[in-house]
């Protein structure tokens, strides 16, 4: 993937992606941070894939047509979208990163379908800008599933504990080990809850400030001891 610090001026720019496994609050987290940060959001479109549904009921039939979908949305809407906005000097939080969705292909195909897709996932991933951080949001499976079933979505009510642990365990081993010269800031979101409790946001937004360097920022404070792993599934459309 290309950097738009290459060829733009990104002083007044700010461009952070949001990862983690399915249910573990991305899209949550971006929408209570665009404000701190006054920021646009990029949010990632998944309720148009016609195949999810059919997906998550019979996933070796439905993987290739999802997935090929999954990518071609995700270039379309990031090849469009993140440059015109940073270009412009405006913050920019996504929810998503387009490299992510070679991990779940990864899990989800096989073969000659798999050689496929990353011949068009290559092709494409060059022409999409890197974000200048990755927050990679971490939770055990079982507060996954936890806020999967709360938030009730109709075409996840089938969604299997084995993917969800599958997908978690490919996450860590993706974010294990350095990605394509972004830095990544891991945050451990069992103990948090962003929605009631407004400090542990606030621990977040300076982490942030801190890893990039920008100020003001509040020096870390120790990550809270709670039992409650809610907090990151309580705002409409989070991923």
């Amino acid at each position: 993937m290309v950097s738009l610090a290459d060829t733009t001026d990104r002083s007044l720019s700010m461009y952070v992606a949001i990862e983690g496994v399915i249910g573990v609050g991305k899209t949550t987290l971006a929408r209570l941070l665009q404000a701190r940060f006054d920021a646009d959001l990029l949010l990632e479109v998944f309720e148009e894939n016609p195949f999810l549904s059919d997906f998550y009921g019979d996933r070796a039939r439905y993987a290739f047509q999802t997935q090929i979908f999954f990518l071609l949305s995700r270039y379309r809407q990031q090849n469009s979208t993140v440059p015109k906005i940073l270009t412009g000097g405006k913050n920019l939080l996504a929810d998503y990163t387009f490299a992510k969705d070679a991990l779940f292909a990864g899990i989800n195909l096989s073969g000659d379908e798999l050689i496929m897709y990353h011949k068009v996932h290559e092709a494409l991933g060059e022409k999409i800008p890197k974000p200048d951080m990755i927050l990679y949001l971490q939770a055990t499976t079982d507060v996954l599933m936890q806020r999967i079933a709360y938030r009730d979505r109709s075409y996840e009510r089938q969604m299997e504990r084995s993917y969800i642990e599958e997908l978690n365990q490919a996450y860590e081993a993706f974010f294990s080990k350095p990605y394509d010269s972004v830095p990544v800031l891991k945050i451990d979101t069992n103990p948090l809850n962003i929605i009631q409790t407004p400090e542990h946001l606030t621990l977040i937004e300076n982490r942030i400030k801190q890893s990039l360097g920008l100020s003001p920022y509040q020096p870390g404070l120790p990550m809270p001891e709670v039992d409650a792993p809610s907090g990151f599934e309580n705002l409409p459309g989070q991923g």
